[in-house]
């Protein structure tokens, strides 16, 4: 009888460890899973190169954003004094209908965001000049927070993201940002935040009482690039994934 239960026992542990090793090896970082494959989604960050990506309107050689173990991150110490080094990093492919999963976490006192529907061009010196933005902020640290829609997991500037869920400067956040067909919905750390339509008179209403007002070109186009942001404070990515739609 001992015999036999000692020999459960072992069995017991044998599958529990070779259960933790399967549970592990499915949710390693910058990968997708066999099932996320069958669903069409597409890594944009392999966790080794910035490969599919390059700076907005090929400003700098993007020497301040760097890749280490596993995570894609701006570091600002890095950048020359004019800024050289860094820049907003987009995209190479442009995405209309999609659903975008990003994990991030930002330095004390900082401040980035997530940006979409972005134009490169020329005529654009920045990104926000075209492309909505989810924010990534210090809610706790970063002045610019006082603001309401101006925190983390906010659409920037238009509205204010309910409830209020992100975790504190240094620590992992996940965000998700679904557009089908001008439904908009961002979600952050597993939660629905923001919805709205984009391109109807109610997302008109929300720019004119915005700082977008004055730029023409704002969410105008309904397809572009995915942009991060460099708001010149450390910021980390990884596990950035796409689904088209």
């Amino acid at each position: 009888m001992l015999n036999r239960f000692c020999s459960a026992l072992a069995l017991i542990a044998l599958c529990s460890c070779h259960s933790g090793h399967q549970s592990s090896a499915s949710s390693s970082p910058n990968t997708l899973s066999s099932a996320e494959k069958r669903d069409g989604w597409q890594l944009l960050f392999d966790g080794t190169s910035k490969s599919g990506w390059h700076i907005f309107n090929n400003r700098t050689d993007g020497s301040a954003w760097k890749v280490e173990e596993g995570v894609l991150y701006l570091d600002p110490k890095a950048k020359g004094p004019k800024g050289e080094g860094g820049g907003e990093l987009i995209s190479d492919k442009s995405f209309s209908n999609f659903h975008l999963k990003a994990d991030w976490k930002i330095d004390i006192n900082g401040n980035s965001g997530i940006m979409f529907l972005a134009q490169e061009d020329p005529q654009y010196k920045y990104a926000y000049l075209t492309g909505p933005e989810m924010q990534i902020i210090d809610n706790n640290g970063h002045a610019d927070a006082k603001n309401i829609k101006h925190r983390s997991g906010d659409l920037y500037d238009l509205i204010t993201a309910v409830p209020e869920n992100a975790k504190p400067a240094g620590e992992w956040n996940s965000s998700e940002i679904i557009l089908d067909n001008g439904k908009l919905t961002l979600i952050q750390n597993g939660t629905k935040v923001v919805t709205t339509t984009m391109w109807n008179e109610q997302w008109q209403e929300l720019i004119a009482k915005s700082k977008f007002v004055k730029l023409p070109d704002f969410a105008k186009v309904r397809e572009g690039r995915f942009v991060l942001q460099d708001h010149g404070d450390k910021v980390w990515f990884r596990n950035i994934k796409v689904k088209p739609l």
